[in-house]
This record gives C-alpha cells, sequence and structure tokens, in this order.
C-alpha cells in the first residue's frame, strides 16, 4: 500500500452538490461530495473503468457495499496506478421509516447498533491478495447515517417486512488511512499479549471470534503478523519483524 500523505480536510462550508451517475444511491453520492476536493476530477474514464474521483495521480474508489464486487477492478488498476479504496464505517445510524411512494415519514429513531473500526475486516477478506500491494491504500470514513426503509408485507421476513430503500450520509466524525502493513498492525488493541491467539484477541476487543480470525487472517496476508505454531487447537501469533531484521 503506498505512502502517501493523506488527503486534507475540505474547506469550511457546505459540501459540493455530488455528481450524480446511473444507479448512484445517496450515500455513495453523499462521501463522494463530503471527499472531493479543490482540482479534483469526477467520474473519469482510466483504463476502461469509471474512476469516482481522480487527484492528480491518485484514483479514488468509494464502496460502500461488499468489497468482492470491486475486486477485479482494483486489480487491473493497482498494476499501474496508486488507487485509494474509501469506504463507511457507520458508527452511528438512524432508522428512519417511512409509506407510500412519496415516502412519508412515520418516525426516525436511533439503532443501538454501533460500527467501529475491525468491521472492515468482514470485507477485507476479499481483498487478501492486494492487501500488501504498494500501490493500494484504504481510508476507512467513521460515519452517521439514515437508513431508509418502508414496509412491504410478505418480504425480508427478518426484518419483519421492512425493505430497505437507501442510506444516506448524515456526517463524517472521523477518519483512517491504512497505507502499508504497520498502519494495520496499529488496529491491534494495545496490551496484547506476544504471542497471542484469536480468542485473545476477540477477548481484549470485545469482539466475535469469527471477526478475529478475519482480522488476524488479513493481518497474515499483508504480512503485519506470522504464525508460531499451535498451542492446543489454537495458532499462535506475533506482529511480523520489520523486513531484513
Amino acid at each position: 500500500m503506498s505512502a502517501d500523505p493523506p488527503p486534507q480536510a475540505s474547506a469550511a462550508g457546505s459540501p459540493p452538490r455530488p455528481i450524480a451517475t446511473l444507479n448512484e444511491g445517496p450515500l455513495h453520492a453523499g462521501l463522494k461530495a463530503w471527499y472531493r476536493e479543490p482540482g479534483d476530477r469526477m467520474e473519469v474514464p482510466v483504463a476502461g473503468r469509471q474512476i469516482d474521483i481522480v487527484r492528480g495521480d491518485l484514483l479514488v474508489e468509494v464502496q460502500t457495499s461488499s468489497f468482492a464486487s470491486i475486486r477485479r477492478k482494483l486489480e487491473g488498476l493497482v498494476a499501474d496506478h496508486r488507487v485509494r479504496l474509501v469506504h463507511p464505517i457507520p458508527v452511528a445510524r438512524w432508522i428512519v421509516r417511512v409509506e407510500g411512494e412519496e415516502r412519508r415519514v412515520l418516525g426516525r429513531r436511533r439503532s443501538p447498533r454501533k460500527g467501529r473500526l475491525e468491521d472492515v475486516f468482514e470485507e477485507l477478506v476479499s481483498l487478501r491478495r492486494l492487501l500488501a500491494h504498494p500501490n493500494l491504500s484504504l481510508e476507512l470514513l467513521l460515519t452517521h447515517e439514515e437508513e431508509v426503509r418502508r414496509h412491504e408485507p410478505g418480504r425480508f421476513w427478518r426484518r419483519k417486512g421492512w425493505s430497505v430503500l437507501e442510506r444516506r450520509l448524515v456526517d463524517v466524525v472521523g477518519r483512517r488511512l491504512i497505507r502499508d502493513a504497520g498502519d494495520l498492525e496499529r488496529l491491534l488493541p494495545p496490551g496484547l499479549p506476544m504471542p497471542f491467539t484469536t480468542a485473545d484477541l476477540a477477548e481484549r476487543l470485545s469482539i466475535r471470534r469469527g471477526l478475529a480470525q478475519k482480522m488476524t487472517y488479513c493481518l497474515r496476508e499483508a504480512g503485519a503478523l506470522e504464525a508460531l505454531g499451535r498451542s492446543g487447537n489454537a495458532v499462535r501469533y506475533r506482529v511480523a519483524p520489520p523486513p531484513g531484521a
């Protein structure tokens, strides 16, 4: 992943109007508008692919959904270009319920679910072959969002018939740039024993064991961790020494 400096925040005031594209949702458009800086070019074709933002020689792609759907695009770009993947993590979300085609608001409530930086590893497993590529960087935006839902009887039984119509950006409250294996390593919690297991990591971060396993897997693929063998049924890990050490 590249070692370029993080982009500077846009000047104070209202963000530029989003540039609409075919099938672009409000969240994607809002993030592009927030991330845009003076001099950026929007929706530029590069190597036969449409790029969200071109900033000098840096290509910026905003991805609000699965990383698996953008993997091939990134693989084709990083061979010859510096690429930054921008992804939102909703640390606060409000559920807005509407009805009818006019979307009359029935109510708005805050969801108890809170996102966190470690959630990105649910998606990073799809990019495992690219994690160590020097031309790829990742920027995580901590966001406040609205999720608009409408009741559709007989569908979406897990949400009792409420379908998600769209997501909207309310605010960006933080950002984290990940340029290389060292930046990924710094997502490990302080005080983690060395060596450690995924059980240790899950307990220290208060996350699911499955997410801790994805986290260690991605860190190994990026070269930030190395496996030391097993202790019983658990693999022991340690932070990988710097190259040449």
